[in-house]
């Protein structure tokens, strides 16, 4: 069940691709061997209103990667090089590419079609 969450400073839409880097990181996801199936794997992105940080340029995107327990730390940290590399493949000019990892705690709760 992961959900990896991108917030950005505002403007990036305008000058990138983020549809294309969700459909990136979706298919990196999707089908990789520790993922329970495509149907689990969500992305998105937020764009923030506001923000300063000490780097130029002054722009950057956060991807939180949120995981249900369980997983190995080895694991944990590849999914995570994943995020950073395609966030670094998409937005090469960004001043900022961070990337966090948390967990999904019980009980956690979903309704699908």
């Amino acid at each position: 069940m992961p959900h990896i969450i991108i917030e950005h400073s505002r403007g990036l839409e305008e000058s990138h691709d983020l549809q294309a880097l969700c459909d990136a990181l979706w298919e990196a996801f999707a089908h990789h061997p520790v993922i329970n199936g495509p149907d689990t794997v969500r992305t998105r992105t937020i764009a923030a209103n506001a923000s300063r940080i000490g780097v130029e340029p002054q722009s950057f995107a956060h991807a939180t990667l949120l995981l249900m327990p369980g997983r190995s730390e080895e694991t944990r940290a590849e999914l995570a090089q994943i995020i950073l590399d395609t966030l670094d493949a998409h937005l090469p000019d960004v001043g900022s590419l961070t990337v966090r990892l948390d967990a999904i705690e019980q009980p956690y709760i979903k309704r699908m079609l």
